[in-house]
């Protein structure tokens, strides 16, 4: 198995507490324009050719707390092949799969976490020609990450059987 080839990222995206407001800061101070929205609760934001995710935090997040907000950041791969090897290739080095490579709105892609828990998508860009269509997997990725780290945090939670001292 090879290394994957990355092309570029894809995009960041951010867990925000009011769309509203976090929309106004990157649109109006910063440039970015509105790409699309899926919904209510994201929006997709563009500079150029890179994107900039909004989505709505599922547990409000305090600005002066030390924690991370970024949801997930994804690597852009040239096709859906090299979606489907870069698993291969991660699962056996060992890498925490989260989800497998699966069919998505503009492309193919899979999420795995890094060694800190960070969701990290390797994602391929569907052509805009004609194809046709595919079985999608419409599952965020926040709610892909947050049902693995439960699971993550359940399985380290459990209580440690006790050793006699006989």
């Amino acid at each position: 198995m090879r290394r994957p080839k990355l092309t570029g990222i894809n995009q960041i995206t951010l867990r925000v507490n009011d769309m509203r407001v976090a929309e106004e800061f990157y649109v109006e101070l910063l440039g970015f324009h509105v790409d699309r929205r899926a919904g209510a609760n994201i929006v997709y934001l563009r500079i150029n050719s890179d994107l900039l995710v909004l989505v709505k935090a599922e547990t409000p997040g305090m600005a002066e707390s030390r924690d991370i907000r970024v949801d997930h950041f994804g690597f852009r791969l040239s096709t859906d092949v090299e979606v489907d090897d870069a698993a291969a290739f991660l699962e056996d080095q060992g890498v925490h799969m989260v989800t497998r490579p699966a069919n998505r709105r503009e492309g193919r892609a899979f999420f795995v976490m890094d060694p800190d828990g960070n969701l990290v998508e390797f994602y391929s860009m569907k052509s805009r020609g004609s194809e046709a269509p595919q079985e999608i997997d419409t599952t965020s990725a926040a709610r892909q990450a947050a049902e693995v780290r439960k699971s993550l945090s359940s399985e380290s939670e459990q209580p440690k059987p006790r050793r006699s001292r006989k």
